[in-house]
């Protein structure tokens, strides 16, 4: 009896993992922004190295959550997003960061032609680094990167 209610447990947690890795592999849609990203960043925490990324929504239907994955080594990160407005739509993609001495946060994210780009909350990390800067009376860097 007890092999019995361990296989089928067994069989449901094996049932349970390959539908959720189907799901999550399904959700994912298409990448909307490639680029090479020639220094490494922070991303909600997550320390990505330089390379090639693609930037994806992480399922269709959700505007504000996407996924930037390293093409090489496939590293990813997920973050939420808030839509913001520019006066004039860029011509091009690109990928904002901020720069506070040697490390780079992802900022915003813009594609190319539209009005509403995708806006990262400053993480608590940022934010620390921003306040010693300001102490000292230095100010934050804006780095873009051609996205394509």
């Amino acid at each position: 009896m007890r092999k019995k209610v361990f296989s089928a447990a067994l069989g449901f947690c094996l049932l349970a993992t390959v539908t959720a890795a189907t799901a999550f592999a399904q959700g994912v849609s298409e990448p909307f922004l490639r680029a090479t990203i020639p220094f490494e960043f922070t991303v909600r925490g997550k320390a990505l190295p330089a390379g090639d990324y693609v930037i994806k929504r992480f399922t269709d239907d959700s505007s504000n959550l996407l996924v930037i994955s390293n093409v090489k080594d496939h590293e990813r990160a997920v973050f939420e997003t808030e839509n913001v407005k520019v006066e004039t739509a860029p011509r091009k993609g690109e990928i904002v960061f901020h720069r506070y001495g040697e490390s780079y946060f992802l900022s915003e994210v813009f594609t190319g032609g539209e009005e509403m780009g995708n806006e990262l909350p400053p993480s608590r990390q940022e934010r620390r680094l921003k306040r010693d800067l300001a102490s000292n009376k230095t100010e934050t860097e804006t780095v873009a990167v051609a996205a394509y």
